[in-house]
């Protein structure tokens, strides 16, 4: 079995990725590719110490990028949405932005 910090690779930080948080309580993730939901689920409840509602996830496939004539492809990933019970503290991961 993999550490909880092999399972989350890093958090998401983007616009939308915040509001998530704020508005749905929910935390996104950038995690390992072979990660399942209840690992996942248990690596958050693990390093954050919270209670986990549920866990979604969402597999990207790698975009082509050039540079000049040579091609080739961003490696694929993988990203979990994953929502907190209520009441729960919502951790700051995110902060002086």
């Amino acid at each position: 079995m993999k550490s909880a910090y092999q399972i989350l690779r890093k958090p998401v930080i983007t616009e939308k990725g915040l509001a998530i948080k704020e508005t749905q309580n929910t935390l996104v993730f950038q995690v390992a590719h072979q990660a399942t939901k209840t690992e996942i689920k248990q690596a958050v409840q693990m390093i954050f110490k919270v209670k986990v509602h549920s866990v979604r996830t969402a597999n990207f496939p790698g975009k082509e990028r050039r540079r000049g004539k040579f091609a080739g492809y961003r490696p694929d990933w993988k990203k979990a949405f994953v929502r907190l019970k209520q009441g729960e503290k919502m951790p700051e991961y995110a902060e002086n932005l």
